[in-house]
């Protein structure tokens, strides 16, 4: 990443450079194939133990919109999305993501992320029909970091349910925005993503250069995907958009008016990264799910990367409200294309949340302040 004496202090207390290509001691090797031409994160296949408990979270609590189902598997929609889904919830005995989809730009790109991750050895495998129902020709990989990654571009179109008024809840749910993977090493899959034509638009460092987490995009927005420390490949969360802080509040309200208050991890709150206004929730197995609105416009060539300190203490809440230590610790599995857990491995890097938070989950670490904002309470 780059030397903090090359970045520029703002007057918000954040970094600002431009991105560089990514230093990395155990590289991913560079393909001489190219890339496929990534344009958005477009759908999470997730497995879940219990279908029906499932779709109460996730249809009648969140208001994601119902395009097929049969016994096994539920295929979601958001309202904005006029393919056949963003989220596909498949029964199965262990919870975890099979894959993370990405949409192309042309079918042309499915035989370019064929001689891309068979070049790096990966395992690849593509179906014609594709995998799921309502997505065509497909790509299966196992990528250099052990996550399922998904690539298609042909997809049956459904009616896209915005102008639909009748049907919104106040917490309407408008589009997929973004994953986030927790990954072991973090320039490592920075590096890697940066081949896949991603590009970096924030991260947080410590000043000896140690990186905690990075976002990365192909949509003009904050990210598609990011790439968070810790033990893995496993999945942080996937997150959908609503257009206004009060959706996400009114989400809240519906939750404690239900009881089911306890599916609330963290939030309601802004993040520093991103800018973003977010809720994290918990779904019935677990699976973390974000709720997020209002971050930045990103697609200029020159858009500056964001670099937050990692003992800035409002880098993930701009209040600087404590994060749980859930937060940090718990993540999906993620699957092999056989349907295996993939093992996971430690960080070895430094924990974000040891150097910052500390295990009671109340500490501030900036060098003038030797007291939790909450006090020492645990």
């Amino acid at each position: 990443m780059t030397k903090r004496t090359d970045m520029t202090r703002t007057s918000a207390g954040y970094f600002v450079s431009q991105e560089t290509t990514i230093a990395t001691d155990n590289p991913v090797a560079t393909p001489q194939a190219s890339p496929p031409d990534i344009l958005r994160c477009a759908y999470m296949e997730l497995v879940v133990t219990d279908l029906a408990a499932s779709r109460e979270f996730y249809v009648d609590v969140l208001g994601l919109y119902v395009t097929e189902e049969d016994e096994n598997t539920l295929y979601l929609r958001s309202t904005e999305e006029f393919i056949h889904h963003n989220l596909v919830l498949r029964k199965g005995e262990v919870a975890a993501v099979a894959a993370f989809s990405y949409r192309v730009r042309s079918p042309e790109e499915l035989d370019k992320a064929v001689a891309f991750y068979t070049e790096l050895g990966c395992d690849v495998r593509r179906n014609p029909d594709g995998f799921v129902k309502g997505v065509g020709d497909s790509v299966r990989v196992v990528d250099p970091l052990g996550f399922p990654y998904e690539f298609f571009y042909q997809a049956d179109h459904v009616e896209r349910m915005s102008w639909r008024y009748d049907l919104h809840i106040p917490g309407e749910l408008v589009r997929l925005d973004h994953f986030n993977q927790v990954t072991p090493d973090v320039p490592r899959a920075v590096k890697y993503m940066q081949d896949l034509g991603f590009r970096v638009t924030e991260d947080i460092q410590d000043e000896e250069g140690t990186v905690y987490a990075a976002w990365m995009r192909r949509k003009a927005t904050v990210h598609d995907t990011a790439m968070t420390g810790g033990d893995g490949p496993r999945m942080h969360h996937v997150c959908f958009a609503t257009h206004e802080k009060h959706n996400i509040l009114a989400i809240c309200d519906k939750l404690g008016a239900l009881r089911r208050s306890d599916s609330i991890e963290r939030g309601p709150g802004r993040h520093g990264v991103s800018n973003a206004f977010y809720l994290y929730l918990r779904d019935p197995d677990g699976h973390r799910v974000e709720v997020y609105t209002q971050d930045y416009y990103t697609g200029d060539p020159d858009n500056p990367v964001i670099t937050w300190d990692v003992h800035d203490n409002q880098r993930r809440d701009w209040w600087g409200n404590p994060v749980v230590p859930s937060w940090y610790t718990d993540a999906s599995l993620v699957l092999d294309l056989d349907g295996n857990p993939q093992p996971v491995h430690a960080r070895t890097d430094d924990s974000e949340m040891a150097v910052t938070i500390g295990a009671d989950g109340f500490s501030y670490t900036r060098a003038d302040e030797n007291e939790g904002k909450l006090g020492n309470q645990l």
